[in-house]
């Protein structure tokens, strides 16, 4: 079961009594570190680029690893994703049929790049970039593993939650960070921050902690919907379980979709019979329609009953992601700007 982070994760001061935790802070960070000092990380044949996040929970990888590959794809290239495949059976190396797995074998986020591209599930990341190899793709990017050592990535973006920050700054379990943040920051070759809330305090604080000797590209960047005439001229009862719920659901107020009721679950919910009934009652007793996420709507897929229904009657509310000031071809740009090392084709330079 998918717990909910501790309150002073993202709140203003961090209590006198969680400061017990700060000795599994250190450690756990410690040993982030020691992964990357002694890792000898498989070098692909092909370029690999990562879509991480400095933080535990989501924070948008998965678009903004999906508007890459449609960048690339636009210059010609054939991008393949690899990915952990978090929330599903599968170990993989496994190249998704969109067909036939479901998000209970392979997971709901790669289901969604399986739509894009060729997209294999494993948990051993060499492994699933061998497998791609074969696939006729000439770029990887992998959804998550920044954290990763196991491969070596030729261009690393880390995308930031711009509404929910990089909350107190301190390191599972006393914080949100997957490592400390002066490490995270000289791993990344640019930082993307999704939404506009506190993007300036983000990228102040991304500044301040850098060690490198060369400024780090930081890009802004928002969820767009697309909502259609039919969408704004109905009621909904809008569900989701994602890492940060609010953000669903002030994207639909912002889209100017009417909501009269909000539920939300924990990241990566498994949807029960009991879910399904209850999300239909209050649908039927709302006279409203049933919305929720692109990533919630591919977990109920082939279900049956009242989850079979619950997938019938509900619509998925489609984004995509949007650079500000000429921020894609800039991006594109230090992609191109890395070609000599990584293999990156020209291409990719005469599109910006």
């Amino acid at each position: 079961m998918q717990l909910e982070p501790p309150f002073w994760w993202y709140g203003e001061r961090i209590p006198l009594a969680a400061w017990a935790l700060w000795p599994i802070s250190a450690a756990y960070g410690e040993i982030g570190k020691r992964r990357f000092r002694t890792a000898s990380p498989y070098r692909s044949t092909l370029p690999v680029i990562c879509v991480g996040n400095f933080t535990m929970g989501g924070a948008g990888k998965t678009p903004v690893a999906l508007k890459l590959a449609s960048l690339l794809q636009e210059t010609g290239r054939k991008p393949g994703f690899l990915t952990r495949g978090y929330g599903g059976s599968e170990r993989g190396p496994h190249l998704i049929d969109c067909a036939s797995d479901g998000a209970d074998r392979v997971g709901d986020e790669p289901l969604l790049l399986a739509r894009a591209a060729p997209t294999v599930v494993s948990r051993d990341r060499p492994a699933g970039a061998k497998l791609l190899e074969t696939l006729g793709v000439d770029a990887i990017i992998m959804d998550d593993g920044f954290q990763n050592p196991s491969i070596e990535k030729d261009f690393s973006v880390a995308v930031v939650d711009g509404g929910a920050g990089l909350g107190c700054g301190q390191v599972f379990p006393l914080g949100p960070l997957r490592a400390p943040l002066a490490l995270q920051i000289g791993m990344a070759d640019a930082v993307v921050i999704l939404g506009s809330q506190d993007q300036a305090d983000v990228a102040r604080l991304i500044k301040q902690k850098s060690l490198r000797s060369a400024p780090l590209p930081i890009f802004s960047a928002r969820i767009v919907p697309r909502v259609s005439d039919e969408l704004r001229g109905r009621t909904f009862v809008a569900f989701c379980g994602i890492g940060r719920p609010a953000k669903f659901f002030d994207t639909l107020r912002e889209a100017g979709i009417a909501v009269a009721k909000s539920r939300s679950f924990p990241d990566h919910h498994p949807y029960t019979e009991a879910d399904a009934r209850s999300l239909l009652a209050d649908a039927k007793a709302l006279d409203a329609g049933l919305i929720t996420t692109e990533k919630d709507y591919a977990r109920l897929k082939g279900a049956e009953g009242l989850l079979g229904e619950l997938y019938r009657s509900a619509v998925a509310l489609q984004i995509s992601v949007e650079f500000s000031g000429g921020g894609e071809a800039r991006l594109m740009q230090f992609l191109a700007a890395s070609s000599s090392r990584n293999g990156l084709a020209p291409e990719i330079a005469s599109h910006v």
